[in-house]
């Protein structure tokens, strides 16, 4: 295609014809990735004078926008940025596994090949709606996802079955937004972008909370079948009960941090993947026990003596409270999937709807609903915020246990004679 050019002088940019469209371009600088040189671009609709004046203000707009840039933007594609964040991140290995399957999965066949500084808000946005209508991306046209057999076959014979759009959870795409918006603050702070687009973009809506605890009853047969199985499933069961304490806080405890004489618990670290580390929000905590939950661990403390005695071993502090059917010394601790398992296989066979988890929902809710202040039930469960997740997380039983105390702040009042 022929291009007519007018002569800019000592001007900056060029002003180019081709066809029936112009083409301003500007010189930004050196690709602080690549070094290859770098220019701003845009194209105006007709070749007319006032198409002219058009191109000569914009022009002069991207000459004003270099001259305010700190650095020049980089062209390199979102990939690479996301595998330069990633090896310059300092993430906990599940987190970073997390990460990979979602950057591998998602992320990349989306976006990967975008140039960061062409990335906007629109593009994320419409990657997001895209992902809550359906998670592979389809193109809307019938296909079958999977098929029953290799090589030529007869799909209706072999019962193959269609693709079924199922759109992402708003919590993934929520995740997926953060990634990508720790890439881009990464490249920010890299001078190869002078704005991260995901601050401007709007993020799914995150569903509120929706805790399902157990009833009291169903706690008490929960209990009560957890102890007919063995104590020390049951002290274990109980233990989440009254401390509210995380998965793997209880699957890593060891007996130096249980404080029987003083009642409380000193919860320091986790057992996640296989290996210890730091609690969830990195901050150690102290949890009060009651008189029964003491006498509990008490009894199960000379009972693990008692086992590792007998299996040649010499008990110590430093041994787990807990341990699964194939660590009768208590070296290694219980399996958090095991844990898990076990508790739904026994919930499964009391015919009640509820997990692990919910216990800890449970511990909660109970001391909100009897009044227990919001800081102090927030310390108990290990929330960060001063009680901002647990009031989000609680806030129709913080809203209950309210209007308990309003009622007793009524009845506390002199009574008026009515009219």
């Amino acid at each position: 295609m022929s291009a007519a050019r007018v002569p800019e002088g000592r001007r900056r940019g060029e002003i180019e014809q081709r066809g029936d469209t112009l083409r301003v371009k500007v010189y930004a600088g050196l690709d602080p990735v690549t070094g290859k040189r770098v220019y701003l671009r845009v194209t105006i609709q007709g070749t007319s004078k006032a198409a002219w004046k058009r191109a000569e203000k914009k022009r002069n707009e991207l000459v004003v926008q270099v001259d305010k840039q700190c650095s020049t933007p980089s062209a390199v594609r979102l990939d690479h940025a996301i595998d330069r964040w990633l090896a310059t991140n300092e993430l906990e290995e599940s987190t970073r596994k997390a990460y990979v399957g979602y950057i591998e999965r998602t992320i990349k066949p989306a976006l990967g090949a975008i140039a960061v500084n062409k990335l906007g808000a629109l593009e994320l946005e419409s990657s997001y709606t895209e992902l809550r209508r359906c998670r592979v991306r389809c193109d809307r046209k019938p296909f079958i996802e999977k098929h029953n057999a290799e090589g030529d076959h007869d799909c209706v014979a072999e019962k193959c079955k269609p693709h079924v759009c199922k759109g992402m959870a708003a919590s993934t795409v929520r995740q997926i937004h953060s990634i990508i918006s720790g890439t881009m603050n990464a490249a920010a702070r890299w001078d190869w972008i002078t704005l991260n687009p995901a601050k401007l973009a709007r993020r799914t809506k995150q569903k509120p909370p929706e805790p399902d605890p157990p009833t009291s009853a169903e706690a008490a047969r929960l209990v009560e079948e957890a102890f007919r199985m063995d104590d020390d499933w049951g002290t274990l069961v109980w233990l989440v009960m009254t401390t509210g304490m995380r998965r793997g806080e209880l699957c890593g405890l060891r007996f130096n941090r249980v404080d029987l004489d003083a009642e409380v618990i000193d919860l320091r670290r986790n057992w996640v993947g296989g290996k210890e580390k730091d609690t969830k929000t990195h901050q150690n905590r102290r949890i009060a026990l009651d008189s029964e939950t003491v006498a509990l661990l008490r009894e199960h403390r000379e009972r693990v003596a008692e086992r590792v005695r007998s299996v040649g071993g010499e008990f110590t502090e430093d041994l787990f409270v807990f341990n699964g059917t194939r660590s009768l010394d208590h070296k290694q601790p219980y399996s958090p999937n095991a844990v898990t398992q076990r508790y739904k296989d026994m919930a499964i066979r009391l015919e009640i709807d509820t997990h692990l988890h919910a216990l800890r929902h449970y511990s909660a809710t109970e001391l909100l609903t009897v009044g227990v202040d919001l800081r102090t039930v927030a310390g108990r469960l290990g929330h960060g915020g001063g009680g901002a997740t647990t009031l989000r997380v609680y806030a129709a039983w913080v809203a209950a246990s309210d209007r308990k105390v309003a009622e007793i702040l009524g009845s506390r009042m002199p009574k008026r004679a009515r009219k």
